[in-house]
């Protein structure tokens, strides 16, 4: 494989002048209707038919893109112990990760994140030299949940934005008597944002409680799917 460097003198493109090493045959190349001169940096030969080329966007160094004449680059390799990339990175495909990846800053997705468990794991908060570790409680639905605690009163307020996060129907609700011993139920749900909590012996209505409801903004989750791969369940669902 030829590996030639852009050199500026004796060669005349459109708008920019090359040299290349003398024994390079680019013949071939240069007569190459979408072989742009103008913006040529570097040339990768396999063969004159057969080429891959860095180059920039024909008006300046802003943009510089790696490309293969006959169609997609099919691997590119980085042998190298440590690469950087300073700025950010756009992947227009998937992303294979054969180690461990680590985001020391925000990590976000624009859909669901498929594993087959979660963790957080942190530094311990009370034994030097130790980490704490925990894992994610799943269900089969994606839903969020409220909790708080009850005194003197007989109402739980919901978030406001829940009217429009979550399925009013599908709302349940645990409730924890502290303090005495209280028979209580749940009276009434009021237009998915209080919930009216009763004493069947009339008396208070302290206690603790947990809010569960699934949201209403994301499509249902299918539990049981045929397939082999997560990717299996995308392709289905679009």
């Amino acid at each position: 494989m030829a590996f030639s460097f852009r050199e500026y003198g004796t060669f005349s493109g459109p708008g920019a002048q090359y040299t290349f090493r003398q024994n390079d045959d680019f013949t071939n190349i240069f007569e190459d209707p979408t072989f742009n001169l103008d913006d040529v940096s570097m040339v990768l030969l396999s063969t004159p038919s057969d080429y891959v080329y860095l180059h920039l966007d024909g008006t300046s160094t802003a943009n510089v893109t790696l490309e293969r004449n006959t169609g997609p680059i099919t691997q590119f390799f980085v042998d190298a112990t440590t690469s950087y990339f300073n700025g950010s990175v756009t992947i227009d495909q998937n992303l294979n990760v054969l180690g461990t990846l680590t985001v020391n800053g925000l990590f976000t997705a624009a859909g669901g994140v498929a594993a087959p468990f979660k963790f957080f794991d942190i530094s311990h908060p009370t034994r030097k030299n130790y980490r704490l570790r925990h894992g994610c409680l799943e269900g089969p639905e994606i839903a969020v949940y409220f909790r708080g605690k009850l005194e003197d009163t007989n109402v739980i307020k919901l978030p406001e934005y829940w009217k429009d996060l979550i399925h009013p129907e599908s709302i349940s609700v645990n409730l924890t008597s502290y303090g005495t011993y209280q028979e209580l139920y749940v009276e009434k749900i009021i237009w998915g944002q209080q919930i009216i909590i009763k004493n069947r012996e009339s008396g208070p209505t302290n206690c603790y409680f947990t809010v569960y409801a699934e949201r209403k903004d994301m499509e249902k989750l299918i539990v049981e799917y045929e397939g082999s791969s997560p990717k299996d369940y995308q392709d289905m669902s679009d």
